[in-house]
């Protein structure tokens, strides 16, 4: 997908799941970095993340997929505080590449 296309692929709904995502994210890095969710926090209150904090986001919410679209037999369910499919990590992604970070 090129910038254009990442672009015309964030639209309202796209913003509210990189809204709950980055809120889930935000406060976990705050429990492990204070510095690093401050300069977060900071950068997405701006409308402007940092190159590192956009590269925190897409590794975590990769990290983090909870649904893998799985059944019980297929494969696991992995419990976090929110619900993260490989959808959701798409839509950050997409969001950050529209943003102007190589993902």
């Amino acid at each position: 997908m090129n910038d254009k296309q990442a672009q015309q692929r964030t639209g309202p709904e796209d913003r509210r799941t990189v809204e709950r995502l980055v809120a889930a994210w935000l406060a976990e890095t705050e429990e492990h970095d204070r510095a690093a969710a401050h300069e977060a926090r900071t950068g997405w209150e701006r409308g402007a993340l940092s190159e590192r904090a956009a590269q925190d986001l897409a590794t975590w919410v990769t990290a983090r997929i909870t649904d893998t679209g799985f059944t019980e037999d297929e494969g696991p369910y992995v419990d976090g505080p929110v619900r993260i499919t490989p959808s959701d990590k798409d839509t950050v992604h997409d969001w950050l590449r529209a943003q102007g970070h190589p993902v």
